[in-house]
């Protein structure tokens, strides 16, 4: 297993602390968490889609949660009252819990269960005071003294 020390970037650099975090807790993710299967792709410049195989759980079965910077989708198969008696079990029937690492001012847009297929829209919406804007360049302002008015008070 490969273990990265971020040891000596924590030193030097400031304000990447989340990153860091980010990186060790996916090198400490077990690669078996493979179920359920999941795509990710994008969809336009700020939308994003998950979309999750979970075959056989009803809308009522799973839980998106969406907290800063944080998504997790959970899948809790209800108890089944069947008389059937299963020769083979092959369809997983296991709860689940995925989590996916969001960026800044990434929100759910909407979420579908169809034909087995879990779909969540996301996008990316930046707040006007944070998208970078063009400054004009003019000439400068000249600066000029302002007299304390207390100051000449006090020394009449």
């Amino acid at each position: 297993m490969n273990r990265f020390d971020f040891s000596p970037y924590r030193r030097t650099m400031v304000g990447f602390d989340r990153l860091f975090d980010l990186l060790e807790n996916q090198s400490r993710a077990s690669s078996s968490e493979n179920y359920p299967p999941f795509n990710i792709e994008r969809s336009g410049e700020d939308a994003y889609r998950i979309t999750l195989a979970v075959a056989g759980f009803k809308p009522a079965d799973i839980e998106i949660t969406a907290q800063q910077n944080l998504l997790v989708v959970q899948g809790r198969k209800g108890e089944e009252t069947s008389s059937a008696q299963f020769l083979h079990v092959g369809i997983a029937q296991r709860g689940f819990e995925r989590r996916f690492e969001l960026a800044d001012y990434v929100r759910v847009d909407a979420a579908n269960l169809e034909d087995g297929l879990l779909t969540i829209d996301l996008v990316r919406e930046v707040p006007e005071a944070m998208k970078p804007k063009k400054i004009a360049v003019g000439t400068q302002k000249t600066l000029s003294v302002v007299k304390d008015a207390d100051a000449d008070s006090a020394a009449a």
